[in-house]
């Protein structure tokens, strides 16, 4: 098998393989999943989103509970990893404990702070630099300009590396409800090769290289191949993660995402306030038919009204993890439906990260 991606913009990097697996929670992406990963080489990468949620004191003591959780498995996925790869946690930028959980990763010994679900123009505040790397998911070259540019003015740094999510990508995404609707009309690509451009002035004032991962509706080496040769440096993969051995949900939660067809793949609005891509469940149904009580807080969303919004997130993302797929919300990558089977995380990376050789009859 040949390898599709050179490794050359990331010397000094504890990397054999320019891979990513995305941060998924509630609990989909934990200490297992990414250990896995980074074992392999890549980038396993925890979230941080209500991650202590299986802590016995966790209800009315959610913000103690996830600090202590993100530390625990900080340290359990880099024993995993056994000195390969890399361990980053996802921050989103929207939770309550946004700048906590970033502070406590870097503390735990993270390797890197990715954060999206916002744009995390203070992080470069919240990680001393040389402690961790950083970066910002971002969907647009406008994001990323503005955001390259305010590091750079007001805290005199860039970005280690970029995530650059497309509107095929699960979970939260970057993009408005009108453009979903319609994603043939989102110019990815030529976002992609702008964000690649915009970077490189950063690149030539720091010294140093900031490599480019694209992610959303990366499928297999084709898709790598292809985004490889619009200038990025790697890929960012999830929704390929979860119907693996080695991911933390529930075998029910990855049953539903091998179950799955592509018609049941839904663009929903999340009670955060942003759209994001779900399987179309009896849950969804019904919360699109009637608000579902939400009875207290867990604290984990900004600005959040529980008054206001249709369903808990918290509650409605343990509830799937654990295996209650119909009564709760299960984001999803817009190729979910091509999962028929539950493999490895070693199958999965070999799809992604190399070329199958073609013999000649």
């Amino acid at each position: 098998m040949k390898k599709i991606f050179s490794m050359n913009r990331f010397e000094g990097w504890n990397l054999s393989l320019p891979l990513i697996q995305g941060g998924m929670g509630v609990g989909v992406s934990l200490s297992g999943l990414a250990g896995a990963v980074a074992s392999e080489g890549g980038m396993g990468v925890i979230s941080t989103a209500q991650i202590g949620f299986e802590e016995p004191d966790f209800v009315g003591n959610e913000e103690a509970c996830n600090l202590r959780s993100i530390r625990k498995h900080i340290v359990r996925a880099k024993e995993l990893a056994s000195g390969k790869g890399m361990i980053a946690v996802n921050v989103m930028v929207a939770l309550q404990q946004y700048r906590e959980h970033v502070k406590e990763a870097v503390r735990a010994g993270a390797d890197a702070v990715i954060c999206g679900a916002g744009l995390p123009v203070d992080l470069p505040e919240l990680v001393e630099a040389g402690k961790a790397k950083i970066a910002p998911i971002v969907s647009s070259r406008r994001a990323a300009a503005l955001l390259l540019k305010t590091w750079d003015k007001k805290y005199g740094r860039t970005a280690d590396f970029i995530v650059t999510e497309g509107p095929e990508a699960g979970g939260h995404l970057g993009f408005s409800r009108e453009q979903l609707d319609d994603i043939s009309k989102i110019r990815f690509e030529e976002e992609l090769t702008g964000i690649v451009e915009e970077k490189k002035k950063y690149e030539e004032k720091y010294g140093k290289q900031i490599p480019v991962f694209a992610a959303g509706g990366i499928w297999d080496a084709s898709d790598a191949k292809r985004i490889e040769a619009l200038g990025a440096d790697g890929v960012q993969a999830a929704t390929r993660f979860v119907a693996t051995k080695e991911c933390d949900a529930s075998l029910g939660y990855k049953k539903a995402y091998v179950n799955a067809k592509e018609t049941d793949v839904k663009i929903i609005k999340s009670p955060v306030g942003m759209p994001g891509r779900a399987l179309n469940n009896a849950f969804i149904q019904k919360t699109e038919r009637a608000p579902e009580s939400v009875e207290r807080c867990y604290h984990c969303i900004k600005n959040c009204k529980p008054a206001q919004i249709p369903y808990c997130i918290t509650q409605a993302l343990i509830r799937a993890v654990h295996g209650d797929v119909e009564n709760g919300l299960v984001f999803c990558g817009s190729n979910v439906g091509k999962i028929d089977r539950i493999s490895t995380v070693r199958e999965v990376i070999e799809d992604l990260m190399y070329e199958k050789e073609v013999k000649m009859p």
